[in-house]
């Protein structure tokens, strides 16, 4: 599998260098894989300063961390109201998990697993969740589709997601900005394209959420040739 970038639905993965990230918790499940030979092995660092090392490391949503540099790592972003979400939260605990069993995983493994709703949430949450992956509808109209209040369907979030509504749709307007930048767009048409204020208000929230910048990853998002062709997701 050649460097890249792609979104599908339930995940996303990327395949590139990690650079010099900062400290971020992401609204997704994510699986770091290390790249290479037998042996090696990715690396990070958890809010305590407690480093973690295996060939695959399991981080849940809202786990702050910092992922030390490597010349090339693959990640999948799983979103977690899908099946396979719920196979990640019955392997790891509260914070990064090492799984080094995982580390045969593949694209179509995880595109197959993510396309499947998750059986443990509540299917209230679930149908909210599909429902602001969507679009950008305001919340009052979100709970109603689901048959709760507003407060109670963030409560519910809270409870069982560990995280706020609010985040989950500043990780669907990234997703759908790093899309753009895949397809050629530049980074300050990208960022509209997410519902950002502008480029430097996505570079933000990029780096809060993800550890990297536009700049960073566009090498892997963007073909060798130059913007406008974007690479097929394998």
């Amino acid at each position: 599998m050649t460097a890249g970038f792609a979104v599908g639905p339930g995940h996303a993965w990327y395949r590139g260098p990690s650079g010099h990230g900062g400290a971020h918790a992401h609204a997704a499940f994510q699986l770091a894989l290390a790249v290479g030979g037998e042996g090696g092995e990715v690396e990070m660092v958890d809010a305590s300063g407690v480093h973690h090392r295996s060939a695959v490391l399991v981080v849940p949503p809202m786990v702050r961390h910092r992922l030390l540099p490597v010349p090339e790592l693959l990640t999948f972003y799983v979103e977690p109201h899908c099946a396979f979400a719920d196979r990640l939260r019955e392997r790891c605990a509260d914070g990064i998990t090492a799984a080094p069993a995982l580390r045969g995983l593949r694209v179509e493994e995880v595109r197959r697993a993510t396309g499947q709703p998750s059986a443990v949430l509540d299917g209230r949450l679930v149908a909210a969740l599909d429902v602001l992956a969507r679009g950008r509808p305001a919340m009052p109209e979100v709970a109603a589709s689901v048959g709760l209040s507003p407060q109670r369907l963030r409560a519910l979030a809270r409870r069982q997601l560990g995280m706020p509504l609010a985040r989950w749709r500043i990780w669907q307007r990234l997703t759908g900005a790093a899309e753009a930048l895949r397809e050629g767009l530049p980074p300050a048409e990208a960022a509209a394209v997410g519902g950002f204020a502008d480029q430097a208000h996505f570079t933000r929230q990029l780096r809060e959420m993800t550890g990297l910048t536009p700049s960073a990853v566009l090498p892997a998002l963007r073909p060798p040739d130059g913007p406008g062709q974007p690479r097929r997701a394998t």
